[in-house]
Formats: C-alpha cells, sequence, structure tokens
C-alpha cells in the first residue's frame, strides 16, 4: 500500500506528532504503560473547552460519567471513548466532547466503561448499556449513540440491544468503529500495516477481551455477528479510508439497508485511525469532524440528509 500517495502532508504531520508520544510498538508495553503513553497522547492533543460549556462528573447507575451542556438541550448524545477496550477514559476524549456539544447543541454524556484486561467482556457493554439507561431516564431526552473506534463498537451494541428495551434512540454515529468483521480478507489485509493501527494491534486488543473461547453470535460482542439488523435507529458510519477496520462500516452499512434500514457510510479519503485527534491542524479530519457533528445534530432532528 502506498501510504505516500494516499497520505497528504498535514496527516503526515499529525502521525508523526502522535508517535512522539505514543511509539510504534506501544502495545508491546505493559498494560499499565499502554495507558501512559496513551494518557500523554491525549494530554498533547487537548484542545480545551470551547465558550459556554459546563463539564460535570456523576454517577450513572455506578458508572462514572461526564455530562457536558451548553445552554438548554433537548437532546442527550451518549459517548462512548475509543481505545481498544484497553485505555482512555473520560480525560482521552474530554474535548471531543466538549467540542460535540457546542457544534450541536446537545447534552454529551461520556461513559467511563471499565478496562480491558482487567475487566472482560461483557462489563464494557454492561457499563455502557447502564449508563445509556441512565442518561435516558436522567434527562428523558431521545438519544443519539456515538463513539470512535471500540467505542463505535459499544453505541452499535447498544442499538442493538436497546430495541425494545429503549425508547427514543434517534440515531446512532459511528466514527471508525471495529465491529467484529473478518480479518482475514479486504482492508484488514489491505491495511495491515497502516500508520497508527495495524493488524497486529487489532488481534491484540481482541486477545485481551474475553475469557476462554472468543464469543460466537453475540452482538454486544461484535455487532457484525448479529443475525438481525431489522428496527435499528438511522445509522451514520464514519470511516478512515487507511485503517484496517474501515470495511466493517461498509459491512455494517450494507447489513442494515439490507433489512430495510436507513445507514449511510462515509469513507474519509487519506484519513487514518485515530484522525479525531486531527480534527484543528488537518483540512481532512476537520472537515470529516465537520459530517460528524452535522450527523448527530441532524439525526437528533429526525433528519436524514443523504438520500
Amino acid at each position: 500500500m502506498d501510504y505516500n500517495a494516499l497520505i497528504d502532508e498535514e496527516t503526515w504531520a499529525f502521525i508523526a506528532r502522535t508517535l512522539e508520544s505514543y511509539p510504534e510498538d506501544a502495545v508491546e508495553l505493559t498494560i499499565e504503560g499502554q495507558r501512559a503513553v496513551y494518557d500523554t497522547m491525549c494530554r498533547e492533543f487537548h484542545q480545551g473547552y470551547p465558550d459556554g460549556i459546563s463539564a460535570t462528573d456523576v454517577s450513572a447507575n455506578g458508572v462514572p460519567v461526564r455530562v457536558y451542556s451548553a445552554g438548554q438541550p433537548t437532546r442527550t448524545v451518549v459517548y462512548y471513548h475509543g481505545g481498544g477496550f484497553v485505555v482512555g477514559g473520560l480525560e482521552s476524549h474530554d474535548d471531543v466532547c466538549a467540542e460535540i456539544c457546542v457544534q450541536t447543541g446537545y447534552r454529551v454524556v461520556a461513559v467511563d466503561y471499565r478496562l480491558c484486561p482487567e475487566f472482560r467482556h461483557p462489563v464494557q457493554f454492561q457499563d455502557s448499556w447502564a449508563a445509556t439507561q441512565w442518561a435516558a431516564s436522567e434527562f428523558g431526552d431521545p438519544l443519539i449513540l456515538a463513539g470512535d473506534s471500540a467505542g463505535g463498537n459499544l453505541a452499535a451494541a447498544v442499538a442493538h440491544f436497546s430495541r425494545g428495551r429503549l425508547d427514543n434512540v434517534l440515531g446512532q454515529v459511528l466514527i471508525y468503529p471495529g465491529l467484529g468483521g473478518d480479518m482475514s480478507k479486504g482492508s484488514y489485509l489491505d491495511h495491515a500495516n497502516a500508520p497508527l493501527l495495524t493488524l497486529a494491534e487489532i488481534q491484540f486488543y481482541q486477545t485481551v477481551r474475553f475469557d476462554g473461547e472468543e464469543p460466537v453470535g453475540d452482538a454486544t460482542y461484535a455487532p457484525l455477528q448479529d443475525t438481525d439488523f431489522a428496527g435499528l435507529p438511522p445509522s451514520v458510519i464514519v470511516t478512515a479510508d487507511c485503517d484496517p477496520l474501515r470495511d466493517d462500516g461498509r459491512d455494517y452499512r450494507d447489513r442494515i439497508q439490507a433489512a430495510g434500514g436507513l445507514a449511510h457510510w462515509i469513507n474519509e479519503d487519506g484519513m487514518v485511525h485515530g484522525y479525531l485527534r486531527a480534527r484543528t491542524t488537518v483540512t481532512r479530519a476537520q472537515d470529516s469532524f465537520e459530517r460528524i457533528s452535522i450527523a448527530i445534530e441532524a439525526l437528533g432532528q429526525g433528519l436524514w440528509p443523504y438520500d
């Protein structure tokens, strides 16, 4: 794969800046070491809060969450952070959530689910579901589910599980999600050595998610394993073209559309996994973040601008 042809200079600068804090061999560190370098990287990229934001840390049915608000929101975005189910938390995506709040006008509830390997599947899903139920009950507003990478997996898992259990889920926006696709073909092989996320790293993160045999047929583990894609809320999936996970987004869209649902896939040319952190320094990432914010806002208003 000729990444020099696919990736522009701004994105290469972002990649280099990322690697200054988060080395390419980070998964070879201890879990504590991985978290330390990831936290350092996230602090390096933190943009601060836009004006007019308030943020409060509270307990959501025992799950730590951070609630962002600006003005008088009428919708709640539940946001599940990325990090391979191993790293990340309320600080790692703090500024991203604050900016989503300001750009959409919606309340944002960031979920601090417990991490692997100390806590294995289905704990991450259980925490996400508990926090989502709390948000629905606490605020009484319709919900939009959103998340990136591992958090995109959790957002989709909650969307699948919420059918018949939770009213007023207006949509989901998944950002370069890992949804449990076939790692033996497609983008998993084409981009096995992509910058910032490799197939080997994905395989590592997968091995620490479960005890015993890998779950099969469990949509709370891998939403693409579901056998029923009917009745899901309108879904927008945004992927990075230079990412092993890319085809998961395409395949998920296809499953929802085949079941008669609304789904739209946006594949961002020249983008790499984790590009949310580049949203103020890389033009392509900035444009994508605008599309993500528009998608969240539109779904919250019951609009579908993709036909």
